[in-house]
């Protein structure tokens, strides 16, 4: 049975009102020291799971910027555990009543793109072609359904780099006319601990490891 969206006091809104839709910038208990760039209302975040982009989620919402998610994470491996995550990540979703886009799995695509890299140690260049082919993709449809900001919650995990997430969404920035990368530290301001707590009040799956076959526990 799924869970109804959760409440808890820690993230409700202080002196205003919140919601899709909303432009008044309030101020919640979590994500302090997080600010919106000037002017955006929406945004298309790439979602690499439900838990990480749990607190992200809610937080925007809370602040007044409307996301829509876009899954697309060929790199996850085998075709099972993508489906799993796959299906979390949507469920979140309709639970919140956001948009949510299914980019499907597209699997040999992404390992001719890493091709050569496979022998690579984690947060190597493997790694940053990784995030180079999916905020490239993310910046694309960000472009194709006309929202000029683009963001990631791989810059959540603390199992990433962060210059090189900012450097794949820079590039992809760069290389799609009218695209903007939302560079963002996703960790700060109590958005991990906030991310721990919908973890376990949504009950999600909780992955053990990055999503490719390369970065499997041995």
């Amino acid at each position: 049975m799924r869970k109804e969206q959760p409440i808890d006091k820690r993230a409700i809104i202080v002196g205003a009102s919140s919601g899709i839709g909303s432009s008044m910038k309030c101020q919640v208990l979590f994500g302090r020291g997080i600010e919106v760039p000037e002017g955006v209302s929406q945004v298309l975040l790439h979602a690499c799971c439900a838990p990480c982009s749990s607190a992200i989620v809610e937080w925007m919402l809370a602040v007044g910027v409307k996301p829509t998610i876009y899954y697309y994470n060929p790199n996850i491996f085998p075709r099972e555990e993508y489906e799993i995550r796959k299906a979390e990540s949507k469920r979140h979703a309709e639970l919140l009543g956001i948009p949510w886009i299914d980019a499907d799995w597209r699997h040999e695509e992404w390992l001719c793109g890493v091709c050569g890299l496979e022998g690579e140690p984690e947060r190597g260049a493997r790694c940053q072609q990784c995030f180079d082919l999916r905020l490239l993709a993310t910046a694309q449809k960000a472009v194709e359904l006309g929202i000029n900001v683009f963001a990631t919650t791989l810059a959540s995990s603390r199992w990433k780099r962060l210059d090189q997430i900012e450097q794949a969404g820079r590039s992809a920035e760069a290389a799609v006319p009218g695209a903007h990368f939302w560079a963002q530290n996703w960790r700060k301001g109590g958005l991990q601990e906030r991310r721990n707590q919908l973890l376990k009040d949504y009950g999600f799956y909780n992955q053990l490891y990055c999503g490719c076959e390369f970065s499997m526990p041995k």
